[in-house]
């Protein structure tokens, strides 16, 4: 059966039907969506709707906020300074780490580029950072060159590039484990000894000052039911 016979992508939010979910690897995000929308080639299925993110917090995007969220995005390359614009209403995205390489398993090429950034409020450099996650992926410079149909075009398509982004709240390790360790700060601090348990913990900031890049089960499928 044709995939997109049963995806729904409504008001720009994804809607599959009960027990199928869309768990893509970095590889088949890069080579089977991004190129085909930067190639402007048919998607094996319509699920990743087009934002603008710089119109939207990540909390506004359409879609379940439970769950990772996946969006196109045309990024804007002709800034002065060679950077792109990551704000947006109340805050921005900031990179953190160096971009790391997605590699096609079977024929080991690159392929495309992966970014992870978390979201701040408020402006830079003082923003207060978030648990609001992004991974970023784009095209490498050899799959760029494959585009030679973008020379043709008339839309001034050169100034702009696809990026292909999943969105999602990290909530769980960090959190937990931050709140711990203040926690048994607070017991040492006082001299406490005994009448508190391990499961005591203290009211958690809204801003997160520590992250873990998001681990996941790598799956053979974009989709999986269960």
């Amino acid at each position: 059966m044709d995939s997109s016979s049963f995806v729904n992508v409504k008001h720009g939010a994804l809607r599959l039907p009960p027990g199928f979910r869309f768990h893509p690897t970095d590889e088949e995000l890069v080579v089977q969506y991004l190129r085909r929308k930067a190639l402007s080639c048919p998607l094996p299925a319509a699920v990743i709707p087009e934002v603008n993110l710089g119109k939207f917090d990540p909390w506004d995007l359409p879609g379940d906020s439970e769950g990772a969220r996946y969006f196109f995005s045309l990024r804007e390359t002709g800034r002065p300074n060679g950077r792109h614009s990551r704000a947006t209403r109340t805050g921005y995205w900031k990179a953190t780490g160096k971009a790391k390489p997605v590699v096609a398993a079977a024929s080991n090429e690159l392929v495309g580029m992966k970014r992870v950034l978390v979201f701040h409020r408020g402006k830079p450099p003082r923003g207060c950072r978030t648990d609001w996650v992004m991974h970023e992926y784009c095209l490498a410079a050899a799959c760029n060159s494959m585009a030679f149909c973008f020379a043709h075009r008339k839309d001034s398509m050169h100034s702009k590039d696809w990026v292909v982004c999943r969105i999602f709240r990290k909530r769980a390790e960090a959190g937990s484990r931050s709140s711990y360790n203040e926690a048994q700060f607070q017991l040492n601090h006082s001299e406490l000894v005994g009448s508190r348990t391990s499961n005591s913990t203290t009211s958690s900031s809204s801003c997160l000052t520590c992250l873990s890049e998001e681990e996941g089960d790598e799956v053979s499928s974009s989709f999986t039911s269960t």
